[in-house]
């Protein structure tokens, strides 16, 4: 996700979250679904900063993603092992040519007002995220249905976009191409129904509050104090309500690490995201652990700034940061050095690690002695007789305040360069860094499902996510050609062609992979963390052995 794709959202999340966008596996997991009865099954968890909305056709940023994912469910669900099992769908079946699914949903699935969910939901929802009129960010993943991007462009109609409900429980959908990781992406809160009549009664309104939304998922929202807490019950009308043991879960909106480990070891905390200062406190007790996620940060350049439009100048800016130092001592959690845009863990589609396939392409070791002559003749080639004065973009948080100075002492050091560095809530900058309003920003996209495609796809001419407005046509090229070709192998080749070429541009300079360390209290079981949005699931989590 950026801007927040989570990331993870995918789905690109600010790197200064406290809560992780993605995660793989699960930790302090157990098979037992049984609670104590001496056990109130609530938990209080923190998150980073306020979710933009609820409306699942707009959201892009993690902590939206989180919350929707956990109180909206779509046709298929994740596992703790990664893998799509059936949600509001019960079952499927697909065509030969991979072309065409067809959904068969659940009896018993229901919305929290006791209606029932149908295959309209989804038809409605999946269209009104593709209108033009609904600016969804996230409408490229659903305009991959057949007609999908025709209508989201403006070129088409509705009634071409081949998304089609037989029936009340029967939901029909040809995608433009074959896709092998569709039923995971109808898990992503970009494919959750919307109930219609609902959503048009609420108008401009749906989304932005507790009540202004209907959830179908395993909880619902109940209290939403802005810029404070979220609350969330147990959705008594979830088809699996059985198989919920958590009556309720609490968000506290919290910017400061350091009052969230004070929450955290008064008991009012459950469980929150560490950064560098806290690990050598909690990394020897049980209740630490690291989650490796597929996600990067990166350096983001507004190529409409006449020094950053040259690639010389970009490759200096990149070159220049030592990564190891950044993660060995500014985070300190696990994150490792990038070498390349796709994250280490991506699969390659044949079983293998497509980061270990596609080898170092940043090459920042042997380049680094070079920042300095690069950007002399970048500015020379821009036709500038000296860097001019430009803004890191950040986050207001603690980490990222850190974060943002040693990218500026390093830029000084290695260069002899003085960036400025612009400090503003999580919001404004994800609304900035999409208006193009910035020079460079640390950003970071968290998969939106496991395929190389979910990071590579975002530098296309015509991404919505494209913040950095990078055009080539043979970049183009690469991505239509992965896209449309059926065999495993020869897609795979061209993913490695195209982030490949997308370092030889340095569109973008990649910094580290992120790891997420956390620590959560020992009596609270069950926790799953996703490798998409949402970043973790809260359905099979209990409370045991609190009291």
């Amino acid at each position: 996700m950026k801007a927040n794709k989570w990331l993870g959202i995918g789905i690109a999340v600010t790197m200064f979250s406290t809560v992780a966008l993605v995660g793989c596996g699960s930790d302090n997991s157990s098979d037992s679904k049984s609670s104590s009865s001496n056990d109130a099954q609530e938990i209080n968890l923190a998150i980073a900063g306020e979710p933009s909305t609820l409306d699942s056709s707009k959201t892009t940023d993690s902590n939206s993603n989180l919350v929707i994912g956990n109180v909206g469910e779509g046709l298929t669900r994740i596992d703790k092992d990664g893998k799509a099992q059936p949600g509001v769908a019960k079952s499927w079946d697909i065509s030969a040519d991979g072309l065409t699914y067809t959904f068969h949903l659940r009896d018993d699935a229901k919305w929290s007002d006791g209606s029932n969910v149908t295959a309209q939901d989804f038809e409605y929802a999946w269209k009104r995220t593709l209108d033009p009129k609904t600016a969804a960010q996230y409408s490229f993943m659903v305009a991959w249905i057949k007609g999908g991007a025709e209508y989201n462009s403006g070129k088409g109609s509705v009634d071409q976009v081949a998304v089609h409900a037989k029936d009340d429980k029967t939901l029909e959908v040809t995608l433009a191409s074959p896709r092998p990781y569709f039923l995971a992406q109808t898990a992503f809160p970009i494919f959750f129904p919307q109930k219609k009549d609902f959503v048009e009664k609420q108008g401009d309104k749906y989304g932005s509050d507790a009540d202004k939304v209907l959830y179908n998922g395993p909880f619902k929202v109940v209290e939403w104090n802005h810029e404070q807490d979220i609350k969330i019950e147990k959705n008594e009308n979830y088809w699996d309500k059985d198989n919920v043991k958590l009556a309720s879960a609490t968000w506290q909106i919290i910017k400061d690490s350091s009052a969230a480990e004070n929450l955290y070891e008064s008991g009012q905390l459950d469980r929150f995201t560490i950064v560098r200062d806290q690990v050598e406190r909690y990394k020897d007790k049980p209740e630490y652990s690291v989650v490796p996620e597929l996600t990067n940060a990166y350096i983001q350049f507004n190529e409409q700034n006449k020094a950053l439009a040259n690639v010389k100048v970009r490759q200096a800016l990149t070159f220049a940061i030592d990564a190891k130092q950044y993660v060995d001592v500014i985070l300190a959690n696990g994150s490792q050095p990038a070498q390349g845009f796709v994250p280490t863990g991506v699969s390659d589609g044949n079983g293998g690690d497509f980061r270990k396939d596609n080898g170092d392409v940043v090459k920042r070791d042997e380049n680094k002695a070079k920042a300095k002559d690069l950007l002399a003749e970048g500015l020379k080639e821009a036709g500038l007789s000296s860097f001019p004065a430009l803004k890191l973009l950040s986050d207001d948080s603690d980490t990222a305040k850190k974060s943002s100075e040693f990218l500026k002492e390093q830029w000084r050091q290695n260069l002899g360069i003085d960036v400025q560095i612009e400090s503003v809530p999580s919001k404004l900058r994800f609304q900035r860094q999409h208006n193009h309003d910035y020079d460079l920003v640390m950003s970071l996209w968290g998969a939106d499902y496991n395929d190389p495609m979910t990071f590579l796809d975002m530098y296309t001419s015509d991404s919505p996510f494209n913040d950095v407005v990078y055009k080539n046509p043979k970049y183009d090229e690469l991505i239509k050609n992965a896209n449309n070709e059926p065999d495993a192998k020869k897609r795979m080749q061209y993913l490695y062609d195209a982030e490949k070429l997308l370092m030889q541009d340095m569109v973008v300079g990649p910094v580290y992979f992120r790891a997420t360390p956390m620590v959560l209290k020992g009596y609270v079981k069950g926790w799953q963390n996703n490798v998409s949005a949402p970043t973790y699931d809260l359905k099979h989590v209990y409370v045991e052995g609190k009291n």
